[in-house]
């Protein structure tokens, strides 16, 4: 019997379109909304949304198992291909498409090629398990991804953005941002909640029991990560609602080039896992892998470095908006991919 989604999952696409409504509505009707929020801040930091977008990234770190890692070492072609696929072809097609949508929107472009730098680490466990995939390998993969992000993230984000985008002749941004400004809000937003998330589940393991982390605990923290991201969407377009009439064309401008980016990245990954010689079960995890991204991270990396009502962090929000949707479609393409190519 195939697995589906919890009511919650289910409708998280409703819940996101929902909460924007409600943001742009409080910031359209209640313009004082915006300097009550900002009244909150230290710097260019919101405190209480600070607060909210690292219980965002808690719960799906407490879930890895990093004793996991070592299971995708038992076959070095998956693990070197999920590498080169999952962190140098897809970052790069995701600036490629930025590019090419975006040039004139260099604030949408910039935050779409961050959401492009980090694969998922949350959700990529549910869309594997509905398409009945190798549960182990995307541990290990979950794992040793997470670990990447918290070690790289950073450097990469500066290379892609100071470096990359000036080659390929788009100058003049006037970014102003420095390695050392992305680190921090990576440090900040991914190595607080990494720690929390080891500690917490030392801990817990260690003292109250297996039975009780996934049983108990687990199911409890689960909810804060959607409850988070709704209230940051919440808060970011009630700084919005004066952009009311043209937010539902920022959207789609958004998430024309993210759908492509899916199909892309998936179809790819699961071309060539057939080609190294995967079996289905594996090569749905290696595909769900590379084609998710970690919304949460680059919410809060754009959040931090550009700014609350910024148009990166916008677009780091159209995200989610799109990817669930758009791999439970992956989900349903993966079974039609098993029943035609992987039937013996």
């Amino acid at each position: 019997m195939k697995k589906r989604l919890n009511f919650l999952d289910n409708y998280l696409s409703l819940w996101i379109f929902a909460s924007m409504l409600i943001g742009v509505g409080i910031g359209y009707f209640v313009p004082s909304s915006k300097d009550f929020i900002n009244s909150y801040s230290v710097g260019s930091t919101n405190i209480p949304l600070a607060i909210g977008l690292i219980l965002m990234m808690y719960p799906p770190l407490t879930k890895v198992n990093f004793n996991k890692i070592s299971l995708i070492f038992k076959n070095p072609k998956q693990l070197i291909t999920s590498l080169v696929v999952t962190w140098i072809i897809g970052p790069f097609l995701m600036f490629l498409l930025s590019i090419f949508f975006l040039k004139d929107y260099p604030e949408y472009m910039t935050g779409l090629i961050i959401i492009g730098l980090a694969p998922c680490i949350a959700m990529v466990i549910v869309w594997n398990e509905l398409a009945e995939g190798n549960r182990e390998l995307t541990a290990g993969l979950v794992g040793i991804n997470s670990l990447l992000q918290v070690l790289f993230f950073s450097s990469y984000a500066y290379f892609y953005l100071e470096v990359m985008l000036p080659w390929f002749g788009i100058k003049g941004l006037n970014l102003n941002i420095t390695a050392s400004t992305i680190a921090t809000s990576v440090g900040i937003y991914l190595g607080i909640p990494f720690v929390l998330a080891i500690s917490s589940r030392w801990f817990i393991l260690k003292y109250v029991g297996e039975k009780w982390f996934n049983q108990k605990f687990i199911p409890f923290v689960s909810p804060i990560t959607l409850v988070a991201l709704l209230l940051t969407i919440v808060v970011m377009f009630s700084l919005k609602g004066e952009m009311i009439v043209d937010i539902p064309l920022d959207v789609l401008k958004i998430a024309l080039p993210l759908v492509i980016f899916f199909l892309i990245m998936f179809v790819l990954m699961f071309w060539v896992s057939k080609k190294i010689g995967s079996n289905y079960q594996d090569s749905a995890a290696l595909s769900f892998t590379a084609s998710g991204n970690n919304f949460e991270l680059a919410i809060a990396v754009s959040i931090g470095v550009f700014g609350i009502d910024s148009g990166q962090a916008f677009a780091g929000v159209i995200g989610p908006l799109v990817e669930v949707p758009a791999l439970i479609l992956m989900v349903k393409l993966a079974f039609y991919i098993k029943r035609k190519y992987y039937q013996n």
